[in-house]
């Protein structure tokens, strides 16, 4: 038997040990912002980092670094820091490896708000920014031979829900010395693990599947520890800290992190395999159907599970998804994923909202388009629910 446990027993265990005190078996929430030292040499190797502790708040925290050793476990990695929300954790990294003159590569199916820094922020600070057809591997390899310094991946994407193949192009970046970045939010660390097909750097969104129950934002990355410990320094100085309070609730949520999303998986799979019968419905998006442009890859790298996010077009439109959505009894109209509730959103008022008709159009995002984030409720309940909002369309 290995002596590694398995992913399940880390996100329960892993980490927590070194925190407990007074034969707790929780993490406590430490929330001094700063931290005393009688001997003024040891202060000092504390603040250089030659010597374990926490300085200020800003910079380090007990509770903190729990949920970042946490982290780092599940994912295989080096080293992890941690950061206020999810875009924080984004736009932190892209702004420390890139700068006028250097060059990255993505794909166009990513997050509304990356988009948004690949579309505007970095053109204008100089950065040489192209995007490319999420499904044209070809055209990214070529970009990538062209040269760069950055390969930026998300994958599942959102809310397209569509597939990248990280091992191919992480490979293909490396040979040219570039860094590779993966958004892991869709997938978790349960059913997808980037680092180990060749991802420099991997990151989420922990307000989404890590924590689980919407309430509390967060953001984490983890990979090479050089990496990670560059990014930290721009962090701590720009200061998009992850409170302690936010980082005991991510804690707890990451405990039941496989359970949730092996239901979630189930549950997603099924809904999806029912809704690509249903009338209404013009298109499925989901990695585990075998109709998926991407579905072998998704076999190969998601070991896992296909994961709770899928999406769906509606014949009629965004008058269609006006219609329907308002109709679900059991799914939240909201701008956020991965809770333990359903939660359903078009990108329209979404993911996507920051962006013109005309900006999502030329990224492929239909108006039709409604994102679905599966909950932990029964599956039965859920498909019940979604047909008597869907029956409005096909009665009309």
């Amino acid at each position: 038997m290995s002596d590694t446990p398995k992913r399940a027993t880390q996100a329960v265990w892993a980490g927590e040990e070194r925190s407990l005190i007074q034969h707790a078996t929780q993490v406590p929430v430490v929330k001094s912002v700063a931290f005393s030292y009688d001997d003024l040499d040891h202060w000092r190797d504390v603040a250089l980092g030659d010597a374990p502790g926490h300085i200020y708040g800003r910079n380090t925290n007990p509770t903190v670094d729990v949920f970042e050793e946490k982290v780092r476990i599940l994912e295989g990695a080096e080293a992890a820091t941690s950061f206020a929300t999810g875009m924080a954790a984004i736009s932190n990294v892209l702004l420390t490896f890139l700068r006028p003159g250097l060059r990255v590569v993505s794909i166009k199916d990513s997050y509304g708000g990356t988009s948004k820094i690949f579309l505007e922020d970095l053109p204008a600070f100089g950065v040489d920014v192209t995007l490319c057809d999420t499904l044209d591997v070809d055209a990214l390899e070529r970009e990538i031979d062209r040269g760069l310094d950055l390969l930026y991946l998300e994958s599942p994407t959102n809310p397209t829900v569509k597939i990248v193949d990280i091992e191919r192009l992480a490979g293909k970046a490396r040979e040219r010395g570039a860094i590779t970045v993966v958004d892991n939010t869709f997938a978790t660390p349960i059913n997808q693990h980037p680092l180990e097909l060749g991802a420099d750097l991997v990151l989420h969104s922990a307000t989404k599947f890590l924590g689980g129950h919407a309430d509390a934002l967060g953001g984490v990355l983890a990979g090479r520890a050089d990496l990670v410990e560059r990014v930290f320094a721009r962090r701590e100085i720009h200061g998009a800290t992850l409170h302690p309070e936010a980082a005991y609730l991510l804690l707890r949520g990451m405990k039941t992190l496989a359970l949730r999303v092996e239901r979630q998986n189930a549950s997603a799979l099924a809904l999806a395999q029912w809704l690509q019968t249903h009338p209404a419905v013009a298109n499925v998006h989901y990695p585990g159907l075998p109709s998926h442009p991407n579905h072998d890859v998704a076999v190969r790298q998601m070991p896992g599970g296909f994961g709770a996010m899928f999406s769906f077009e509606l014949h009629g439109g965004f008058d269609a998804v006006r219609e329907v959505l308002p109709r679900l009894r059991f799914a939240h109209c909201a701008a956020n994923l991965g809770a333990v509730e359903t939660t359903v959103a078009p990108p329209r008022t979404g993911s996507h909202v920051e962006l013109t008709t005309e900006q999502r159009a030329a990224l492929g995002i239909p108006e039709g388009l409604i994102r679905y984030s599966t909950g932990i409720e029964d599956v039965a309940d859920l498909m019940a629910d979604l047909e008597q909002a869907l029956a409005s369309l096909t009665t009309a």
